[in-house]
């Protein structure tokens, strides 16, 4: 139930009231709900993979290539999503500082997490549906970091300390 909490909250971001509604939710639900958004983006690379005849290793169990898909596309998948969240979420406490917002690495990387489910989800329909390019990706990541952006701004400035 909480992640499907976390799902709909992550598609109204960047209001308000979804970015504080994310804040609520535990880092681990966060990363968990991670792991699930990549094994739902690997659906049609492994759709593509199972079906395909000429590939090498076509004539392997659906077993052995289950384990050749986790460990050679899934586990990498999600390593390079994983590290590409943090240098994000790392740079935009830069954005943040100069901004003079009152948000901390780990909330910005969570944040940054849930703001790509639409993308994630929009390459998967559409990777089912046709032909993808790599191109497109770029499209997703740039309205991640719009999204990352907006939210930054829903937060509070930092006081000013007198004295």
């Amino acid at each position: 139930m909480i992640f499907w909490k976390a799902f709909l909250h992550s598609i109204k971001l960047p209001s308000k009231n979804a970015v504080f509604q994310l804040n609520r939710i535990g880092m681990d639900i966060t990363v968990v709900y991670m792991f699930i958004i990549m094994a739902i983006v690997a659906i049609p690379a492994f759709l593509g993979r199972i079906t395909e005849l000429n590939d090498p290793g076509s004539d392997m169990g659906i077993f052995f290539l289950l384990i050749f898909f986790f460990m050679f596309y899934y586990l990498p998948l999600t390593i390079i999503v994983f590290v590409t969240l943090s240098v994000v979420a790392y740079s935009f406490t830069w954005v943040a500082k100069s901004l003079n917002r009152k948000i901390r690495f780990p909330l910005l990387w969570k944040i940054a997490a849930y703001a790509t489910t639409i993308p994630f989800l929009i390459y998967t329909i559409t990777a089912l549906l046709f032909s993808t390019d790599d191109s497109m990706l770029w499209v997703f990541f740039i309205y991640s970091l719009f999204v990352l952006l907006k939210t930054i701004l829903v937060y509070p400035k930092r006081k000013k300390r007198t004295g």
